[in-house]
């Protein structure tokens, strides 16, 4: 790129000024992959727990369902009057221009959908809990997808980056180093000319 540019005063600013918009591009995107990354990784730590929780959930719902099937019988029939859950909500929000989805159960004030005088408290105990899980995989499903997009736009910003740091910059610096070196040079060869004409003004004169 510096050989195929004519050194020029005009030339040298262009050079000089695209040079400084990379290097503040690459600022740029090294602050935002930063910011994106510290991002991910609470998002990585609250999905673990979240997963923690699920799991423990789980393990109480089953084990209480496990006594209601053993003192109600199966609880087959019990099961088919649970509603089918409609009330998921699907927002966002923007992380250094990312697109970070927000998931969330509408909370509802629904009575059990069973009948309480052929249940007991393990059944209830049950339904609480496996409501608990639902919202919670809910909660894990907007963690897990905003870090698969963090991690997307991390590698994104982070190629972007290297061009700027391992290409751009480079040859602009290359560019600007050419063009000052050929107008110095020019300079220094016109300092002799003039140089050679004045001595040559003088020795006409005396």
């Amino acid at each position: 790129m510096a050989a195929q540019m004519v050194p020029t005063k005009g030339n040298l600013l262009a050079a000089k000024k695209s040079l400084e918009l990379s290097r503040t591009g690459f600022e740029l995107l090294d602050r935002k992959r930063n910011i994106l990354i510290r991002e991910m990784t609470s998002l990585i730590d609250r999905a673990s727990s979240i997963q923690d929780r699920i799991d423990a959930t789980y393990a109480q719902a089953y084990k209480a369902l496990q006594m209601a099937n053993i003192s109600l019988g199966i609880c087959q029939e019990l099961s088919r009057t649970v509603p089918v859950e409609n009330n998921l909500n699907v927002a966002f929000r923007s992380v250094m221009g990312v697109e970070i989805p927000m998931v969330s159960l509408a909370e509802q004030d629904v009575p059990v959908p069973y009948g309480l005088s052929a249940t007991n408290s393990m059944l209830d105990k049950a339904y609480a809990q496996f409501n608990e899980v639902k919202r919670l995989t809910a909660e894990l499903a907007e963690v897990e997808n905003s870090v698969y997009r963090l991690a997307d736009a991390i590698k994104k910003t982070q190629k972007r980056a290297n061009a700027l740091k391992n290409i751009m910059i480079p040859r602009f610096e290359e560019t600007v180093k050419f063009i000052t070196d050929a107008l110095e040079e020019k300079d220094r060869e016109e300092f002799s000319r003039l140089k050679v004409i004045k001595s040559q003004k003088n020795a006409k004169s005396s």
